[in-house]
């Protein structure tokens, strides 16, 4: 009986040694996505390529928001002084010319955003090629790019922004 106790104790050592074993050949990382878009120059550069792309349109939008926010206020200053023929038709005109600008404006933000997805992707994918570097590299066995809580030595995206910058400079 002993014997059959000792070796029953031996072969559950021998198991959670193993398991101990097994458990520090995996190895994980972590990647900050958000990191990544803000710090990379990959990503630097989409972001100044959209600005310098929509600048020209934003700033259309903009001027033309202020002429008709100016002829709004004109409007309501001097209705009270038009006839009623003229007033409709000042406010038909604005209505028409705010319903013209939302419809700009709509348009602009689903290009902006559109071009903003195309972009993102690119660098998404730019991002993945370095991450999948680095895990080959130094023998990951598993990278997440997002987790409720992962341990900061985990943490792996200071290489893969490193590894990034540096493929974007070649």
């Amino acid at each position: 009986m002993k014997t059959l106790r000792q070796t029953l104790c031996f072969a559950i050592a021998a198991a959670c040694f193993a398991v101990t074993a097994h458990a520090q050949e995996f190895k994980i990382g972590f990647v900050n996505t958000d990191r990544i878009f803000r710090e990379t120059s990959s990503a630097k550069a989409a972001q100044a390529k959209l600005e310098q792309e929509f600048s020209r349109r934003e700033k259309e939008l903009v001027e033309t928001g202020n002429t008709l926010k100016t002829a709004s206020e004109k409007f309501e200053r001097e209705a009270p002084t038009l006839s009623e023929s003229q007033r409709n038709a000042r406010q038909k005109q604005l209505i028409d010319q705010d319903r013209e600008f939302q419809r700009k404006r709509r348009e602009f933000q689903e290009d902006l955003n559109t071009r903003k997805n195309e972009e993102q992707q690119l660098v998404i994918e730019r991002a993945n090629r370095a991450v999948k570097q680095v895990a080959e590299t130094e023998k990951y066995d598993a990278i997440f790019q997002e987790a409720v809580y992962m341990n900061p030595k985990h943490d792996i995206t200071e290489k893969v922004i490193k590894a990034l910058n540096a493929s974007s400079v070649k």
